[in-house]
């Protein structure tokens, strides 16, 4: 069972679904049970909460990293039918497609900066993504602290003391440059996807993550694997060799599954 009792000072984190299908992922903190993105059908959510032993309307905070359909394809529904506080930016509703376009609701939030819920700090960090608006979190409680970051063509420098050091880091990890290249996308897409304003290659991920672990660390979940682009073969061939090259003794380290959870990682 995830559930927590509130005088225990815990964090645990899921990853529910990661890829270019669908993206969600649950947090339970000391106060909270909340989702990073809902990019699933609420089926999906359900049922994975469910092998949690959660159920969706223990949820009570759900985080929009950008508009993009896998990451807000249930955000209609959290809108209109769960009492789940949904914080998102304005630039970020601005953008919703027609299909997702909502009105002001109660339990809808706007933040541009970082986030204080109770003993509970999200620090907001800007990604570099083909949306108007997109973002990254880190996620801080009682000494724990969990950085979830994907969807950016790169990682700029100054969030770097922000971001070390942390406890659990979902990282973006999308794509093997060689594979990319050779390919079946057309020339346009590869050139998004690898520009600045596209996905982390297996080695951009590594090398960032080579400067920002460190003695607190426990976990690193490498997120976003693309389907047809990277394996997470590839993806661990890839970290091990750069965390090798780097003397980077660190091994604590998972790829996220479009279909499957991820454990429960209990900090």
């Amino acid at each position: 069972m995830v559930g927590s009792t509130y005088g225990v000072k815990i964090m645990k984190v899921c990853v529910l679904a990661s890829g270019s299908k669908g993206n969600v992922t649950y947090v339970e903190t000391n106060q909270h049970k909340l989702l990073l993105d809902i990019g699933t059908n609420v089926k999906y959510i359900k049922e994975k909460l469910l092998e949690l032993e959660v159920l969706i309307d223990d949820i009570d905070m759900v985080f929009i990293s950008h508009i993009h359909d896998d990451h807000i394809k249930a955000l209609e529904q959290f809108i209109k039918k769960y009492h789940a506080k949904v914080y998102m930016t304005r630039g970020m509703i601005d953008e919703l497609p027609a299909e997702h376009k909502i009105k002001t609701y109660d339990n809808l939030v706007l933040y541009d900066d970082d986030i204080y819920v109770d003993t509970l700090k999200v620090e907001v960090i800007k990604t570099s993504h083909d949306t108007k608006d997109s973002k990254g979190f880190i996620l801080s409680e009682c000494g724990k602290s969990v950085v979830y970051l994907t969807d950016t063509g790169y990682l700029n420098q100054k969030y770097f003391p922000k971001l070390r050091d942390k406890s659990v880091y979902l990282f973006e990890s999308n794509h093997d440059i060689e594979m990319l290249i050779n390919g079946s996308y057309p020339k346009w897409l590869k050139s998004r996807v690898v520009g600045p304003y596209g996905h982390l290659s297996n080695k951009d991920a590594s090398l960032y993550l080579a400067k920002l672990v460190g003695v607190d660390t426990k976990k690193i979940i490498l997120m976003h694997l693309s389907e047809h682009n990277n394996t997470p073969e590839a993806a661990m061939d890839t970290i091990h060799g750069i965390f090798k090259e780097y003397n980077v003794d660190f091994d604590d380290i998972k790829c996220a599954s479009q279909k499957e959870k991820s454990e429960v990682i209990t900090l």
